[in-house]
């Protein structure tokens, strides 16, 4: 679409044609086929991958436990948190907040940010990227479990060094960076 300034007498660009090619994407988030995985203490279930929204956006169903959450991180494309169930503190530019069921927050472009649950019971939330490809880094370091809200698997902590060491290699293919030393 074209920009215009206020008073400007230029018309806008017109909505381009429907292309039927493209199908109307409807998920269930128990759905077994869905990608179900365990990422930075919770259970991730993509929705809506890029490659289901034309590149658009990916849609992320996420299952946190209490104290479950990423470390503080960055990266180079909007994200949105809806809260659904539970309360989480959500780490914007070292200022924290808790938000509760039925609030909203949109973290920008480049901004640090972290959260974790702080309820006394798991946490879900949707988690809206824009441009995608966060949902492939998830697919990248998470371990596949069974349903949207089955725990992570058990790991030492070595096996949970080494995720997190697989994560900071891999963070920059994916536009994103950790702030952890």
């Amino acid at each position: 679409m074209s920009h215009q300034s206020i008073g400007s007498t230029q018309r806008p660009d017109p909505i381009p044609p429907d292309d039927p090619r493209r199908r109307a994407a409807i998920v269930q988030a128990d759905d077994d086929q869905l990608p179900h995985l365990s990422v930075a203490g919770g259970t991730y279930t993509v929705l809506l991958a890029g490659d289901d929204t034309a590149q658009r956006y990916t849609l992320i169903d996420m299952h946190v436990p209490t104290g479950g959450g990423p470390p503080p991180h960055r990266h180079d494309f909007e994200e949105m948190f809806s809260v659904l169930e539970g309360e989480v503190e959500v780490t914007f530019r070292g200022e924290a907040r808790v938000l509760r069921a039925g609030q909203t927050v949109n973290v920008p472009a480049n901004a640090p940010h972290s959260f974790r649950t702080v309820s006394g019971s798991p946490a879900r939330l949707l988690c809206m990227c824009t441009p995608p490809g966060q949902e492939q880094l998830f697919m990248a370091i998470g371990a596949r479990v069974p349903t949207r809200t089955s725990p992570p698997p058990p790991r030492d902590e070595s096996a949970q060094r080494d995720q997190l060491e697989q994560a900071k290699a891999l963070a920059a293919q994916y536009r994103t960076e950790l702030l952890i030393p």
